[in-house]
């Protein structure tokens, strides 16, 4: 093997550019079948973000069945998710350009066409009710752009027996609903909904009615969240007409059976079989029959996929090399997944139940880097200041023809994965290899708030927002300065959304981090509260305090009310069109900065919402952060002289 080359941290060349991240990977998700054919849906940043909706039929072939410019997205909780089904010969799917609902033929040769009218109405988690000849979806109505009134949620029906469908209000009442499904024999639909202020990994109920012969339910019934204390996340109705569910009622999101006097565990583990319900259609689990279920759950942190025999409760794990799976689907007699690792890009894989035999069917990445030019992440467990054990994924810098001189540490950049209420993986991030193989070490951190490690870890976050997740930060830069992995002098910290504002207040309240990227990030909790979207417009209730009742918690913990403590150099990057967190956050950081006299970097995306779609501008993104760090570390100027 030939011998490294020595050369500064941070200022290796890379084959890992910018532009290699938008192509070499596209996002899979939402698969589900129908018939003889399987479907998912493939995100590209080379087409400007564009979602297209993808097919395998019988005979193996594959075909996109979205025209440009047709792009799958909804815009119901600002996130969306799953928005397309599927009949007999027609697709249905929500637009993203005009969040119409449209339908076109399997085939993917014809134009689609609009089924809904133009409105203030969207649509998600759309599911087809073919005894009534309609659609039943999720739909938020909005009440136009004075902002004054919150949007209304409700389940709908949607006829489909006319030209001009009709959209009818089916359930009402709750603030948010997800997860609309009909049992096999077509009598019974389900759902969730939930309540401000909860987010839906606080308390959900999950409901069930009988639908009548004009389509009209009746007979509703509380199935399980009557305690207030419990998040259920994918009801699902068995073949032989039994609803399963998943449930933290036992601290870990485990499924559960209801039965006619209660709830029946299907198994009860430490590990969590569901995720943040952020978009529609999350599914973790699907029924390969009535006596066997395929399943994904998590277990510090990396992902696993199974059988379950449901009878006995007995779980067969897959051995395989896959760490970060999603959107399961079972589909004549295996479990289809999205899968992927930390030398893996996602692609669509097929496990038999019957010998769990694996097989990748869609493959989409054209990447090939030599696996010595990617970092393979470490699980660590860290102590924090506070006596509480947290999770990371470290990531040692690693190239394939250099390497850091002898005397030399890394710099390290802490990642704050969004949320707060998320989780980060195992999975092939090259956002994350960008960094690594350019001479960076990586520290991706499960702060306290993060999901995967049972309930009480997902609500130690809980009215301490803003100070658990900083000293978790602060805790792993201590914890790998202890074990001589990184250089302390040169800490990055970098996050978006939720993660900006960790990012924001480590900066303005430690001095533990030496720079940072805020990648539309939170300054000002206040201006949160009262400028952001219905779905996470009460989310603070629990992280900060109830707002304006506890107005001084906002104040005390908005960086943008203590920039003194801000003084040293920080790079933002704010999309224009964000209604997450509007650009006036960034705005006024830039400007305190500036103002002090101190290094600032502010890059703006007018085309982009609340995270970046489009190949240009995840590249300028890239590229003007590195270029940040580069002067800011004067790393340009250590490598010509070690040249």
């Amino acid at each position: 093997m030939t011998e490294k080359k020595q050369k500064p941290f941070g200022s290796w060349p890379s084959p890992i550019s910018a532009e290699l991240i938008t192509r070499a990977a596209p996002g899979l998700n939402c698969l589900q079948s129908y018939g003889e054919s399987l479907y998912w849906v493939e995100s590209r940043p080379w087409e400007g973000g564009r979602n297209v909706i993808m097919c395998r039929t019988a005979d193996g072939s594959i075909i996109d069945l979205l025209p440009k410019p047709y792009s799958h997205s909804s815009r119901v909780h600002e996130y969306g998710g799953m928005a397309y089904a599927i009949s007999e010969d027609s697709l249905y799917f929500v637009n993203a350009s005009d969040q119409r609902i449209y339908k076109t033929d399997l085939s993917g040769e014809s134009e689609p066409r609009p089924i809904t009218g133009l409105s203030l109405q969207r649509f998600a988690d759309l599911i087809i009710d073919h005894k009534n000849q309609r659609l039943i979806a999720v739909c938020e109505e909005h009440k136009g752009d004075s902002g004054e009134q919150e949007p209304e949620n409700y389940l709908v029906a949607v006829s489909l027996n006319t030209e001009n469908p009709s959209v009818t209000k089916l359930e009402t009442g709750a603030d948010f609903y997800a997860y609309p499904r009909i049992s096999p024999d077509q009598k019974t639909l389900c759902w969730i909904q939930w309540q401000h202020p909860n987010m839906p990994w606080d308390c959900t109920q999950l409901w069930q009615a009988s639908i009548n012969s004009d389509g009209s339910l009746t007979d509703k019934t509380l199935v399980a969240g009557a305690s207030n204390n419990e998040s259920i996340f994918q009801p699902q109705w068995s073949p032989d007409n039994q609803l399963y569910f998943v449930s933290d009622r036992n601290n870990w999101w485990n499924i559960y059976r209801a039965e006619s006097d209660g709830c029946t565990p299907v198994l009860e583990i430490e590990a969590e079989f569901a995720t943040p319900l952020w978009q529609f259609g999350m599914n973790t689990y699907d029924f390969v029959n009535a006596q066997t279920m395929g399943c994904l759950w998590t277990d510090q942190g990396i992902w696993h996929s199974g059988f379950i025999d449901i009878a006995s409760g007995q779980l067969s794990k897959v051995d395989c090399q896959y760490s970060s799976i999603h959107a399961a689907c079972c589909f004549q007699g295996s479990l289809y997944m999205v899968a992927g690792a930390a030398a893996i890009p996602g692609e669509v894989v097929k496990v038999s139940s019957s010998d769990q035999r694996l097989s990748s069917i869609y493959a989409p990445s054209t990447l090939y880097i030599d696996p010595q030019g990617l970092s393979q992440p470490q699980s660590i467990l860290f102590p924090t200041s506070d006596g509480e054990l947290v999770h990371a994924f470290f990531y040692p810098p690693a190239n394939e023809v250099y390497c850091g001189e002898d005397s030399e540490l890394p710099l390290v950049i802490a990642l704050c994965h969004g949320g707060p209420t998320g989780a980060t993986d195992s999975g092939l991030n090259l956002k994350i290899q960008y960094w690594t193989s350019r001479g960076f070490a990586v520290v991706d951190i499960n702060y306290r708030g993060s999901t995967g490690f049972g309930r009480s870890y997902r609500q130690s976050l809980a009215g301490a927002w803003g100070i658990a997740d900083v000293q978790d930060s602060q805790s792993a830069i201590a914890y790998l300065t202890a074990e001589n992995k990184i250089d302390p002098e040169r800490c990055i910290i970098r996050g978006g959304s939720a993660g900006g504002y960790t990012v924001l207040s480590a900066l303005t309240f430690t001095d533990t981090f030496k720079a940072g990227a805020s990648l539309y990030g939170i300054g000002d909790l206040e201006t949160l509260a009262t400028d952001t979207h219905k779905f996470e417009s009460r989310y603070m209730d629990s992280l900060i305090g109830p707002y304006p009742e506890r107005k001084d918690i906002y104040l005390a913990r908005s960086p943008i009310h203590h920039a003194e403590g801000l003084n040293c150099p920080v790079i933002f990057l704010q999309g224009l069109e964000d209604k997450v967190v509007p650009p006036n956050q960034a705005e006024m950081m830039v400007k305190l900065l500036e103002d002090k006299g101190i290094k600032v970097g502010h890059i703006t995306f007018p085309d982009e919402g609340h995270g970046f779609r489009k190949a240009a501008n995840i590249i300028r993104a890239m590229e003007s952060e590195l270029d940040f760090y580069t002067d800011v570390f004067d790393l340009a100027n250590k490598n010509s002289k070690s040249a």
